[in-house]
């Protein structure tokens, strides 16, 4: 059932906080949020209810500008519920007002896909996001990952260093990802599940 239509006010990356993760497949979230800053010449993070933050002054279609936060949770990624609900409860953002991007292995590598509400497809941080928020109405950028090769682990697979031409496939996807994150901010997730769902 799709979620009730509210403008997004906090676009939340999910990853793991370090240096060691900081090029696997599974900090895709922090990669689509770090270049959404990048397009907006943001560059001042602060600390705040457990997540890095920044406050974007984005323009919009309509001329009209509105502040967009963007969140990294520093906690690991199956427990990413607490400082997010943490942050909402301060700001007063409801699920409703939460872009929530994630790695997805059920999807090929590099493909995008925008969803509003629904199944969690055994994701340690939305289960988190879920269980502290008691919803799962929130809406999700899903950057497709791919399967594991061969008998590879699927934890292995998501968190291994990403180099060479990986690498750049890997940053690409989060440059598709953030302007799916784009069209959600310029035109609401429905539209956005409509088009690229």
């Amino acid at each position: 059932m799709p979620i009730a239509s509210k403008e997004t006010l906090l676009v939340c990356g999910l990853g793991n906080p370090g240096d060691a993760y900081e090029h696997t497949r599974h900090n895709a979230g922090f990669a689509v949020v770090d270049a959404l800053a990048e397009r907006g010449c943001v560059s001042y993070w602060k600390s705040e209810a457990g997540c890095l933050v920044a406050s974007w002054g984005r323009r919009g279609p309509d001329g009209r500008t509105r502040t967009v936060l963007l969140a990294k949770p520093q906690a690991y990624m199956n427990v990413s519920g607490g400082p997010l609900s943490k942050l909402m409860r301060q700001r007063g953002i409801s699920a409703q007002e939460v872009l929530v991007v994630h790695d997805e292995v059920d999807l090929p590598s590099g493909v995008v896909r925008v969803k509003s509400g629904g199944g969690l497809n055994a994701h340690n941080g939305l289960r988190s996001i879920a269980d502290k928020l008691g919803t799962r109405d929130f809406a999700r950028v899903r950057c497709g990952i791919g399967r594991p090769p061969g008998r590879m682990s699927v934890a292995d697979f998501a968190l291994r260093q990403l180099k060479g031409s990986f690498l750049a496939d890997f940053e690409l996807g989060a440059q598709r990802a953030a302007d799916a994150c784009e069209l959600c901010l310029d035109q609401g997730v429905a539209r956005a599940v409509e088009q690229l769902g």
